[in-house]
């Protein structure tokens, strides 16, 4: 039942944002409706060592098992239980630690606390090392007929059958522990780039049209890169990236450093490629993964469509990259937090009276901590590990429409925890991040029809398609471009070729390039901004970008269930929450009615877009008669 650390983050709840940084400037707000309260997991740091010394401690009975398990279906109960408390024990402590850290990245007694909690997760692995190798041992016949014979082992059904599957990439015990034993140094390169990319970077201060300068760091970059001045995001971007091409080498080094362990470690479990490791370990069919880069690439006249309509509005003649992020018309509004978490409960009121309730109590809670502050970190994302506490989320709220979609997506995270919770135990409560990405993803789709529904002005509603466009851009077309690179980064490994920066960068700019229809003048896009994989984090998380795409594609499908079928689609949607890890993803979201080994979802929501421009034309052509 062990991971590695990265897998624990992401299957212990860590669900981030889609790549890219949701900061603002610095707030003063210290206001505790803002803050989370981490006292709900440990009352102290003081609290938090004892507990540590106690887990530790309960490691080392976890070996009385090894060599037991076998003996009778009572024992199997009990070495697992005694393993499944282990696991939520340091589960706990990495997470108490993990959000302390973020609170401030560069407060070296916090960053040591979660070294502590990371070295236990290697700690953890080497002391259940034997424990797979020994369900192998047992057999499948035996296995089974433990499973008929003892009721209390039904919570282990799903990771019991799974692992009997897991066989001929499980390693005899010796081999798991010494696999369990690098763990940590192995998960070294994600830690080290999180400190480049966050703390060590000295990030030049740029002046704008305002007359104003301002330090161009992941928070001023994504704040001015949207900037209504041309020249001001074209400033920003060059800045930007200049500082980034300074550390290309040492990033390359560090990205080329964690592609390299995990080409190892597929190859020393027997696998093919990576590829096939991470989606025959939740038994995904390589299909969805072909058959969703494959589409995509077929619907770049889409994407380029939608590129020619934004360079249209914007009035420019010829798009660039730095063109991509401003607005396509302004709004002048501002989304507070207060006034997010409003709107947010009534676009979710077409999820139901318990829906809201329970986001509403979550949201009043002290679950959240919202604002930027210095050396927080960047982004959002949503933890769900705690089975006995409650979700925490970690947001950058910045008062607009970006803030307030980012809000609806980190809470549809929290909502699937919590009724996966409500529905689960604790063994089978932690779902797969193939399902993770639905919820959030529906739940903007959500928002932005509530908002388009709800615009006051053909400007206003503009502004809300605009949105649902680019979100469709960020998230289906943008995610599965760096799905594409990440697998192409892979393979050079596996082929036995070199990584640098310089390199990185170059098969990052053909294919960015080509999604972005260079060659056939849709996008200008300069050489320095090549360098776009630096700042993205997800690329050391194993294969997880590419489930943003396809829980947009899931989560439009599903979405659409509600509209058409009411009641019975809402309860369709809770459903899949509520199955938590039970079986598997794919499965479990085939029961749903959403196949996504197969063209027609991906079609389906290619047809959305279209729609939504055929639409924002119309408004366009409507606005355009008006004023002639």
């Amino acid at each position: 039942m062990h991971k590695s650390l990265t897998a624990a983050l992401l299957s212990f709840g860590l669900l981030l944002a889609p790549a890219g940084f949701a900061e603002a400037e610095e707030s003063s707000m210290e206001d505790p409706r803002y803050t989370w309260d981490l006292t709900d997991i440990y009352p102290s740091k003081e609290a938090w060592n004892q507990a540590r010394e106690a887990a530790l401690a309960d490691l080392k009975k976890i070996e009385e098992y090894k060599g037991t398990l076998g003996k009778n279906a009572r024992h199997l109960f009990e070495g697992l239980e005694v393993i499944s408390n282990s696991q939520q024990k340091v589960s706990k402590i990495y997470t108490y630690a993990s959000l302390l850290t973020d609170e401030n990245l560069q407060i070296p007694e916090h960053q040591e606390m979660e070294q502590l909690a990371s070295i236990m997760y290697g700690q953890l692995g080497e002391a259940t090392s034997w424990l797979e190798p020994e369900i192998l041992a047992i057999g499948a016949k035996k296995i089974k007929r433990f499973l008929r014979k003892e009721p209390a082992l039904q919570p282990y059904r799903f990771y019991l059958e799974n692992t009997l599957r897991q066989a001929p990439y499980t390693l005899d015990a010796k081999g798991e522990s010494l696999l369990a034993g690098f763990s940590t140094p192995l998960d070294a390169p994600s830690t080290i780039y999180s400190l480049i990319a966050n703390s060590d970077i000295p990030w030049p201060e740029v002046t704008l049209s305002n007359g104003q300068s301002y330090r161009i760091d992941s928070q001023g970059y994504r704040r001015w890169r949207a900037s209504e001045n041309r020249e001001d995001r074209k400033k920003v971007f060059n800045a930007y990236w200049s500082r980034w091409q300074e550390y290309r080498s040492s990033v390359g080094a560090v990205l080329n450093s964690h592609i390299q362990n995990q080409v190892a470690l597929a190859k020393a479990r027997g696998y093919d490629s990576v590829l096939q490791r991470e989606l025959h370990t939740e038994n995904i069919p390589e299909d969805v993964y072909r058959t969703l880069v494959k589409e995509v690439n077929e619907a770049l006249p889409t994407l380029h469509r939608y590129f020619k309509l934004r360079e249209k509005i914007l009035g420019i003649d010829q798009m660039h990259y730095y063109d991509i992020y401003p607005p396509l018309v302004s709004l002048d509004k501002t989304f507070d937090y207060e006034t997010s978490k409003t709107i947010t409960l009534d676009a979710m009121s077409i999820l139901g009276d318990d829906w809201v309730k329970r986001q509403t109590e979550g949201m009043n809670d002290q679950w959240v901590h919202a604002f930027p502050q210095k050396g927080k970190r960047s982004g959002a994302y949503m933890n769900g590990s705690l089975y006995d506490v409650h979700p925490y989320l970690l947001l950058n709220h910045q008062d607009d429409y970006d803030s307030l979609s980012t809000m609806a997506h980190e809470w549809g995270h929290a909502m699937h925890t919590l009724y996966a919770i409500e529905s689960q135990p604790v063994q089978t409560f932690d779902y797969s991040t193939f399902i993770a990405e639905i919820p959030s993803t529906s739940l903007e789709l959500i928002l932005q029809e509530y908002m388009t529904e709800h615009a006051q002005t053909a400007q206003e509603k503009i502004f809300y398609l605009g949105s649902s466009l680019e979100n469709l851009r960020g998230t289906f077309f943008r995610q599965t471009m760096f799905a594409e690179f990440e697998l192409a980064l892979y393979e050079k490994v596996e082929n036995g070729e070199a990584l640098t920066g310089e390199k990185i960068s170059q098969i990052y700019g053909e294919i960015l390039k080509r999604y972005h229809g260079t060659d056939q003048h849709v996008v200008e896009i300069d050489d320095l901004y090549t360098n776009e994989w630096m700042f993205v984090p997800h690329f050391y998380y194993n294969m997880y970008v590419y489930q943003y795409a396809t829980s947009i594609t899931a989560g439009t499908a599903l979405y659409e269930r509600i509209v058409e079928e009411g009641e019975a689609g809402v309860e369709n949607y809770k459903n899949l929450l509520r199955a938590g890890g039970s079986d598997y993803p794919y499965v479990l979201l085939k029961n749903a009615g959403v196949d996504l080994a197969t063209p027609e979802p991906f079609k389906a929501i290619i047809k959305r877009m279209n729609l939504i421009m055929d639409e924002m034309e119309a408004l366009l052509a409507e606005s355009d008669s008006s004023n002639s």
